[in-house]
């Protein structure tokens, strides 16, 4: 039923119209974090909400602007402040109380840090520096990576009042702030599309990079001075409609393996800046976005933004696996009325709370500075408890025998090398050494390690060979051998296509080639390549065996000097050490099956590709697998790092393996 009410124009300043676009956008989000199949794109929810920021924080200062002359800074930043702060951190002070509840304890440095970050007002920045990736699935995404577009419209306050003042302070003309907005948007515009290009999580989570999605919603702002929509009625409505049809495209088409934000977010950010521009017309969506339903989802929109995301996290710590639709669908449920209480009993009474607005501004902005330093001593308090808490079962285990089809231990021994807080950085020397190639190196100076004059053993691919250096470096020294390095980040030795981050990765294919020629002028011994088969390295291949096994041929092809390959690792799917850090007695539930740990088409490729050239493929996995399962812990040894990187300790346990698979190889003549 329609609230006929509302679906008049409200010559109040209230527009019913843009709160059903705020429930479009919160609703899009929702139920693209529940996981529902049919909006892959539903992330583009953050961005309606940006170009509708922008069009109401414009339209109120230009109206102070129009008719005080000048902006009182204090007074808007009180009022912002008011608004976004107390609910924000309401949800991160219980986030991290429920974590500290039910979140592995080894998670609780993360937590720690997002929230600090969160309470800083900087999480976009936090994100970005961490290199994450917001489309795509991880098992252990933070509680506060929702918190991010609250950064950048927090940094786009404090910056867009001080450019729209300036403007006018200088001309105080319609047609200079609308042209000196369309520059500042299109720049940081461009900006975007190059970035994503180029470094996508900074592309994704930076203001500078987002900053004309809000601006399209203040030049908009701008356009409708002194108008309740732009052209007439008739086209008002069909533009209305568009602008729809605009953002429901791009929930529906877009996914995970759009390169995003780029070009593609001009899709919904046009749309929704058409659909305000439109007005509250008659005939046009004014109706369906000014229901009761709409208006009420809408009005609690930011509450439910922020309860959302930490409610579809939490029970992952809890539920192993990933949650059922169902499961994530009655949490989203659930979700409307604790945000509608947040809403009543925090957001709206601290906002409209007399002892703040009848006095000055400093003194809310005093009262957010004391929630930020609260935030931050919950947060650091709730770090300091988890630390306190032993990793480890009160036993010991035996040291670390390598036998094919191993047992794996079956607890989390208190002698476990590394421990499970160091597991992250037990990295190969080459990360230390600096021989582990970044995203921007395109030329082939590798590292050598080893006696000038011995024979070569060069080790060739991305992250997935750099593990092996630790058991080769050992078997190199004991059998007059030197080693050279030549690998890089996220760039497989396959000359498969790969995207870092859904963008192109075009310093891969470079590097490869360049390696290539390398090894052509000067032969080694013995190539050794290695290479992640995983398939966030290939989207839209990943299924597919022929892609992968041309892809591996073409650089075997190439390579005019003695090869073998080491087939790649078992990937877990999910980073053992925080899952064994819940699960102290039972290690086995922290494994993974060997059929899915083990299965893929790069794989299978790589057996393909080997065997139809006659070159050696050297699969150690059966000292890493028993017949069922892939065990996270072998002796007192941590086997993984994350959930396919081997630990340098089990790696250099592996040099006797890696050794008597080396030496008929080594044996063999050359081409």
């Amino acid at each position: 039923m329609v609230d006929r009410a509302r679906a008049q124009p409200d010559h109040s300043g209230f527009r019913a119209d843009i709160q059903g676009l705020r429930a479009i956008a919160v609703g899009a989000v929702l139920l693209y974090h529940a996981g529902v199949p049919f909006l892959p794109g539903g992330y583009v929810g953050v961005d309606v909400f940006f170009v509708i920021s922008g069009f109401l924080i414009t339209t109120h200062l230009l109206q102070q602007l129009q008719q005080h002359g000048r902006l009182r800074f204090g007074t808007f930043y009180a009022r912002r402040a008011r608004r976004i702060l107390p609910a924000a951190f309401v949800v991160l002070a219980l986030t991290v109380a429920a974590a500290l509840v039910w979140y592995p304890p080894l998670l609780m440095k993360d937590v720690w840090a997002a929230a600090v970050a969160t309470a800083l007002y900087v999480p976009n920045y936090f994100f970005a520096l961490a290199d994450s990736d917001y489309l795509a699935e991880s098992s252990n995404p933070s509680l506060f990576q929702h918190y991010w577009s609250l950064g950048v419209e927090e940094q786009f306050y404090l910056l867009w009042p001080a450019l729209l003042a300036l403007v006018w302070a200088v001309v105080r003309t319609r047609r200079a702030l609308v042209v000196t907005l369309a520059v500042v948007v299109a720049l940081s515009f461009a900006w975007c599309v190059w970035l994503t290009g180029t470094a996508q999580p900074w592309a994704f989570f930076s203001l500078p990079s987002r900053a004309w999605e809000l601006g399209v919603g203040g030049l908009t702002a701008a356009l409708l001075q002194h108008r309740r929509r732009l052209g007439g009625e008739r086209w008002a409505a069909i533009v209305g409609w568009a602008g729809i049809a605009a953002v429901a495209a791009s929930t529906v088409l877009f996914s995970s393996d759009t390169t995003f934000p780029g070009v593609a977010a001009a899709l919904p950010v046009l749309g929704t800046a058409a659909v305000i521009a439109a007005g509250e017309t008659r005939g046009g969506p004014t109706r369906l976005l000014s229901t009761r339903a709409m208006v009420l989802v809408g009005t609690i929109s930011y509450s439910l933004y922020l309860v959302h995301w930490p409610a579809l996290v939490l029970p992952g710590a809890v539920v192993p696996g990933p949650l059922p639709l169902w499961a994530t669908l009655l949490i989203a449920a659930a979700c409307v009325p604790a945000a509608w209480l947040l809403y009543r009993f925090v957001e709206d009474p601290v906002r409209r709370a007399p002892v703040l607005t009848m006095r000055r501004a400093r003194v809310t902005l005093v009262g957010a500075l004391a929630g930020s330093l609260a935030c931050l001593g919950i947060a650091s308090g709730a770090y300091a408890v988890a630390d306190t808490r032993a990793l480890h079962a009160e036993r010991a285990a035996e040291g670390t025998v390598i036998t094919q089809l191993p047992s794996g231990t079956e607890f989390v021994p208190d002698n476990l090398a590394p421990d499970l807080r160091d597991a992250r950085e037990s990295l190969p020397a080459v990360y230390d050494d600096g021989c582990m190639r970044g995203i921007a190196a395109t030329d082939a100076r590798g590292c050598r390690y080893g006696d000038e004059g011995a024979p070569v053993i060069l080790l060739f691919g991305d992250s997935h060979a750099a593990q092996w250096f630790p058991a080769l470096q050992r078997f190199a020294a004991s059998a007059g051998y030197a080693i050279e390095v030549q690998t890089k980040s996220s760039c497989p030795a396959a000359d498969i296509e790969s995207l870092r981050r859904g963008a192109p990765y075009p310093q891969c294919p470079i590097w490869r080639d360049a390696v290539i020629d390398r090894i052509n002028a000067d032969p080694p011994a013995l190539v050794l390549v290695a290479t992640y088969t995983g398939a966030q390295l290939a989207p839209g291949v990943e299924d597919d065996a022929e892609t992968w096994d041309a892809a591996l041929g073409r650089t075997l092809d190439a390579l005019h000097a003695p090869t073998a390959v080491i087939a790649d690792t078992p990937d877990l799917r999910e980073d053992p050490a925080p899952c064994l850090s819940a699960h102290l007695s039972d290690a086995e539930a922290c494994g993974r099956a060997r059929t899915v740990a083990l299965a893929g088409p790069g794989r299978d490729a790589e057996r393909t590709a080997t065997a139809e050239r006659g070159i050696p493929l050297l699969d150690l996995n059966g000292y890493l697998c028993d017949a069922d399962q892939c065990p996270p812990i072998l002796g007192n040894t941590l086997v993984y790092r994350d959930s396919h990187h081997l630990t340098a300790a089990i790696s250099a346990d592996l040099s006797g393996v890696l050794g008597d698979a080396l030496r008929p190889v080594l044996a063999r003549p050359g081409p």
